[in-house]
């Protein structure tokens, strides 16, 4: 447990900014420093101003939203959702034994490996004799996908291999077009599985045309990459918005997420006014600028934040390469945030924060221990941005800007991400009629705020570990039972006092480890709630 105290530390957490870090920095502990110092400006005036705006009277008059600095002309066109390539999950997560249900857009997608083609494919989750779902079948022994439903078998390609109802010496009604599955165009990039939502034959070889995003961290082999993915009970303009304000991190993640507190504390919390700008808005997404670093929302799916390039001090020129590596102002970290529209209420997010430091520590920890901490962080903000989506459906989309008052400059980036979504896609995600526009009831906080079917089962990971812990539970509470049987059993002269107590001991703490163990796995598996209130 001590290694996991110790790596929650050090793992950034989905709302860290990033900078590099100076030589000022190295009296103080490294990854902390790395982590939380972006957040908080040094300027002690800028504290002052915040305490003044927090304690002058309400204006009457109106303020205007932060604005972009370029935003191109609406003669661009619109923002084609289904022209985009879109991120399944990381190959990491994706066993290549079994098929998987996923879903994108609203479309339901069955992944799957095939081993003939040594390809990952990305199929419609549609058996096309009875519809049946196709990620509940399996992978025969030639490799090919099979529904389970009839026995029917598909190819790489989609195509029909065996339909075992067909007599041999009949019509051939395997190769009939309506015996084949649609198949999208798939790729792996930077370690995840990638799909475009069309499955038309002219979009076959699209990848020779348009790829998915670069993001040069993830292709540095001096970074590391570990990445993990939830699926998130929010739409995905909420969970956008939300990456895109750093504001909210010392309250809706008090107490998790330490911060660096300002000389001039205005509250518990030490909030403060960020500087926060967007430079470039066109249907392509935008670029914004923080006094930490730059950031970019690479349409629709990415939010990449990242440090500045480090400058040398003395002339301004960039440092040579080869103080660069020795020096520690060039170490690195970034975060990379992929949300997947999914359903109305829904999304998917991936993410990973490769740094060029502390590489080893990735080598020995195993990825759940982060995990832990990562999720944690995610549910203490899940709840109030699950309510938020509804008031903000209540009032409807178009209108947010009119219903919610954004005056300062922190809220730069999340209001650049409305006026891109209301200006390029008509301030909505193109479903394609799949739905009605209605968010689907909220379940039971405990339903809503569960890891295990929401990120566990999808973790390789976290779901090897979630095995081994209740292995090991199951395990103590048996050497409990027996320390105990051995000690009613053994006649009273056979066992010495000594030996007795001991056995006896012995029973206890394993079962008390088990309670433990089982507290622990609950908590950190399952559910584990988050009281603003006692914070």
């Amino acid at each position: 447990m001590d290694v996991l105290r110790a790596s929650s530390g050090i793992v950034p957490s989905p709302y860290i900014p990033t900078a590099t870090i100076n030589n000022s920095q190295l009296t103080k502990p490294l990854f902390l420093n790395f982590l939380f110092k972006p957040l908080h400006h040094r300027n002690v005036s800028i504290s002052k101003l915040f305490t003044t705006l927090s304690s002058s009277p309400a204006s009457t008059e109106s303020v205007d939203p932060p604005q972009p600095e370029v935003e191109a002309d609406s003669e661009q066109g619109k923002f084609d959702w289904y022209a985009q390539w879109y991120p399944v999950m990381p190959v990491c997560d994706l066993d290549k034994r079994v098929p998987h249900a996923k879903k994108v857009l609203g479309l339901d997608l069955v992944v799957w490996w095939d081993r003939n083609e040594n390809e990952w494919k990305v199929f419609d989750d549609t058996c096309p004799h009875r519809l049946a779902p196709l990620s509940e079948g399996r992978i025969d022994q030639w490799g090919r996908l099979q529904c389970v439903y009839h026995g029917w078998c598909f190819g790489g390609a989609g195509d029909c291999k065996f339909i075992p109802q067909a007599a041999p010496d009949g019509p051939p009604v395997h190769t009939f077009k309506k015996a084949c599955v649609a198949a999208y165009p798939s790729t792996v990039q930077h370690d995840i599985l990638w799909f475009w939502p069309n499955a038309d034959p002219e979009y076959k070889d699209i990848i020779m045309k348009k790829k998915p995003p670069y993001l040069p961290e993830l292709e540095d082999p001096s970074f590391s990459k570990l990445m993990a993915n939830r699926d998130i009970p929010y739409g995905y303009e909420v969970l956008v918005e939300n990456l895109m304000d750093p504001a909210h991190v010392p309250y809706a993640h008090y107490g998790i997420m330490q911060t660096r507190s300002p000389k001039i504390k205005a509250d518990r919390e030490g909030g403060r006014p960020l500087e926060m700008s967007v430079k470039k808005l066109d249907v392509n997404g935008f670029t914004g600028k923080q006094d930490w670093g730059c950031s970019k929302f690479i349409a629709p799916c990415i939010f990449h934040a990242y440090a500045d390039p480090a400058v040398d001090q003395g002339n301004g020129s960039e440092t040579p390469a080869e103080t660069k590596k020795a020096s520690p102002a060039n170490r690195k970290i970034a975060l990379i945030f992929m949300c997947v529209p999914v359903s109305p209420g829904n999304s998917r997010l991936i993410w990973t924060f490769p740094r060029n430091f502390g590489i080893w520590i990735d080598r020995i920890v195993p990825r759940w221990m982060f995990h832990i901490r990562q999720n944690l962080i995610l549910d203490s903000d899940l709840y109030l941005l699950h309510v938020e989506e509804r008031k903000i459906m209540d009032i409807g989309a178009t209108n947010w800007q009119k219903a919610c008052f954004v005056p300062t400059k922190s809220d730069a980036l999340v209001v650049g991400f409305r006026r891109w979504l209301n200006k390029y896609a008509g301030s909505k995600i193109d479903w394609r009629g799949k739905f009605s526009g209605a968010l689907p009831p909220s379940p039971p906080r405990e339903q809503l705020m569960d890891r295990y079917w929401s990120h566990v089962v999808n973790c390789k990971s976290c779901d090897a570990a979630y095995k081994g812990l209740n292995a090991l539970e199951v395990i103590l509470q048996v050497i409990s039972l027996i320390s105990i049987g051995i000690v009613a059993a053994t006649k009273q002269g056979v066992m010495s006092m000594v030996t007795r107590t001991t056995v006896v001991s012995m029973a206890i703490i394993c079962f008390a480890a088990s309670r433990w163990l089982a507290h622990f796995i609950y908590k950190n598996f399952h559910y584990h709630d988050y009281n603003h209130a006692f914070r």
